[in-house]
């Protein structure tokens, strides 16, 4: 249990996730290497994949706000966790810094995962085995309870059927949603920490 009086190093926080982070980035590149696939072969920059970014951020925002508001008891529990674990580092962070977070998750878990291992995987198993088994993977990455998985699971699904969004397969779409759906999630579980410890705004 963190107290929040203690202060936390934001620093070190960013740090440490910058590393892990990129360090999915060397795992996608690794396996694109032995398996000659390109992990950024479907990213194109262009301004539709960014509307279709951000209008596909909305209903799973809104589905982040449903299932955190909802008294169930597991999903209270994942509520709790991300509070007290999370909360503290999040709540030290600037806006600017929680926005990197969003950045930095968004582009090197979509990059492995939507980017590399979908295409790959459907290479081998056809559309529905790729997107399956691509997010199996990254539930299992997401694993803290076995709920917290499936959902990431499902997350996972949604972004990589949005990734086809617009007529034309762009990596660029769940990048955009999965940034601005993490950079929306800190400031909801960093607000939620300061409210259930009275920590000043």
């Amino acid at each position: 249990m963190f107290d929040p009086l203690q202060p936390v190093n934001p620093r070190a926080f960013l740090k440490v996730a910058t590393y892990f982070e990129g360090s999915l980035l060397i795992v996608a590149y690794l396996i694109g290497w032995f398996a000659d696939a390109d992990p950024l072969a479907n990213f194109h920059l262009r301004i539709d994949a960014l509307f279709w970014g951000l209008a596909g951020t909305i209903p799973l925002y809104l589905f982040f706000q449903l299932s955190y508001r909802l008294p169930y008891g597991n999903l209270n529990a994942i509520k709790q966790f991300l509070i007290e674990r999370m909360g503290p580092m999040l709540d030290a962070c600037t806006w600017s810094e929680l926005l990197y977070l969003g950045l930095l998750a968004g582009f090197t878990e979509e990059i492995l995962f939507r980017g590399l291992l979908q295409p790959l995987l459907e290479s081998h198993w056809g559309w529905l085995g790729g997107i399956i088994l691509s997010n199996v993977f990254f539930a299992m990455a997401h694993f803290i309870t076995p709920l917290y998985a499936i959902l990431a699971g499902l997350t996972g699904l949604y972004l990589g059927l949005a990734m086809d969004l617009g007529g034309e397969r762009n990596l660029l779409i769940p990048i955009t949603i999965h940034a601005l759906y993490d950079f929306l999630a800190f400031i909801a579980v960093a607000k939620s920490y300061r409210l259930e410890h009275g920590v000043a705004f």
